[in-house]
């Protein structure tokens, strides 16, 4: 490669949109690697400026033996799978793709609510059956009226609370980091407290950042203290509930359902105990991927790298801002 031109590594692909905004400039050369591989990465990252990355991980090993690396840009807005720890070292900017999925996610937060609510499958099944004997087992609910409890109130959670407000429900709102007057704003109220409100929620949706305040932050201790008849969603990262004691209580009805876009292994295997219970909706950790987000995170990361390598860094997308100094 001409050595006299950034060189930008995209680790998993892009959509064409932003593979076209790195073609756009002369100074650059990209390299793209379909692979999740450690090793595979470490080699076409050494002489990297920036990387571009989806959900692969960046680990300690990779990052010190790029020794070009100004920039590692994550095509989403999680980052659990990037040593920042090392980032923060080099002082290397981490930035997100901060806008691009946040009405993906919300959006498919309200379906797993609203599916799980209206009992979908179960009324599918017997209808493809021709068989309306069970027409009058009512299993379906309204969502207006009910209360939802929403965990994190950033982008995503914000989001949320916008669309479960439309629908008439009660909104509670426990983010800890968050100014209890931009939640009330919202229409939403403020908890400070969840075990003290979760016994009155018909619903719970994560949107929360997965690290060590809130890996297990439901396991079967949150689980027995919900209604019977409850739901819980989590479209944020697995870890956050705990698997083994969302299947137990599943299992004996201690709560109704869940939908669940993340898990502890990803790929989940097939064995994964909850793949077999009937009261619970699942999809690949594809919660922020849509036709539009596509474009707008590759878009997005894209240009995140070419204002850090331009001197046009936006801190309000560099995760690690101040601990680089940005």
């Amino acid at each position: 490669m001409d050595t006299n031109k950034y060189k930008i590594l995209v680790v998993q692909g892009l959509h064409e949109e932003g593979l076209k905004m790195l073609e756009g400039r002369s100074d650059i050369e990209f390299e793209v690697l379909m692979s999740d591989d450690e090793n595979e990465i470490l080699k076409a990252a050494k002489d990297a400026n920036g990387i571009t990355v989806r959900t692969a991980k960046i680990t300690n090993k990779i990052i010190e033996n790029a020794t070009k690396l100004q920039v590692v840009s994550r095509h989403g807005v999680g980052y659990d799978s990037i040593d920042l720890k090392t980032l923060n070292k080099k002082k290397i900017p981490l930035t997100i793709a901060a806008h691009s999925n946040m009405i993906s996610v919300s959006e498919q937060a309200m379906f797993f609510l609203m599916a799980l609510n209206k009992n979908v499958f179960y009324y599918d099944a017997f209808t493809r059956k021709g068989d309306w004997t069970n027409r009058w087992d009512v299993k379906a609910w309204d969502l207006a009226g009910k209360n939802i409890l929403v965990i994190g109130f950033g982008r995503i959670g914000s989001n949320f609370v916008k669309r479960a407000i439309a629908f008439e429900m009660n909104v509670y709102v426990y983010d800890p980091y968050v100014n209890k007057n931009i939640i009330k704003k919202s229409g939403a109220i403020p908890i400070d407290n969840v075990h003290a409100n979760l016994s009155k929620m018909d619903a719970v949706t994560l949107h929360c950042p997965k690290n060590d305040e809130t890996t297990d932050f439901f396991t079967k201790k949150e689980f027995d203290i919900m209604k019977n008849n409850s739901f819980i969603i989590n479209c944020a990262r697995g870890g956050i509930l705990n698997e083994k004691d969302l299947y137990e209580s599943l299992l004996e009805k201690n709560i109704a359902g869940a939908g669940l876009d993340v898990f502890d292994e990803e790929p989940t295997p097939s064995t994964n105990p909850l793949f077999k219970l009937n009261n619970v909706i699942l999809s690949p950790h594809i919660a922020g991927v849509t036709v539009e987000s596509s474009v707008r995170m590759a878009t997005e990361t894209v240009q995140n790298v070419l204002n850090v390598l331009d001197n046009k860094v936006n801190k309000l997308v560099v995760v690690n801002n101040k601990e680089i100094g940005v």
